[in-house]
């Protein structure tokens, strides 16, 4: 991205495969976890949730049957039309993502929906009133 050029399914499912270990571990260690990322379509959220192919928990006690090794995930759209979030991207410096890449993700894009968990929050609100409504939608 960094170069212009928009990623793949090749480029991201390694990365989202990676994040998906991340969260097991995490979770498996009885911490609470927040991960952001543009896991834009639903394919990338489910490996988020399962891994790539639906890894199996290892289990020491001989007999005992894998389940798949799934985290749960509450996902958190934040949604906001392209000349909002455009301009948003031209104002910040230093980011890795060139604007010129922005249509490629709105192209990409796969909106949650059911039966995904999750809820959908208009970058037209502040800051606290996001956090707030996640907070709320958590509890």
């Amino acid at each position: 991205m960094g170069k212009g050029i928009p990623l793949n399914d090749q480029d991201r499912i390694p990365w989202l495969c990676n994040l998906h270990e991340i969260l097991l571990r995490d979770v498996a260690s009885g911490q609470h976890v927040v991960l952001a990322c543009s896991a834009l379509k639903k394919v990338y959220r489910d490996i988020l949730i399962q891994g790539k192919d639906g890894a199996l928990v290892k289990h020491d006690e001989p007999g005992k049957e894998g389940k798949l090794a799934e985290v749960k995930l509450f996902v958190v759209h934040l949604s906001g039309s392209f000349e909002v979030i455009s301009e948003r991207l031209f104002e910040r410096k230093g980011h890795f993502m060139p604007p010129e890449l922005l249509q490629s993700q709105f192209d990409t894009l796969e909106p949650p929906s059911a039966p995904e968990k999750f809820i959908q929050i208009s970058v037209d609100k502040t800051l606290s009133e996001i956090i707030a409504i996640i907070v709320k939608a958590l509890k």
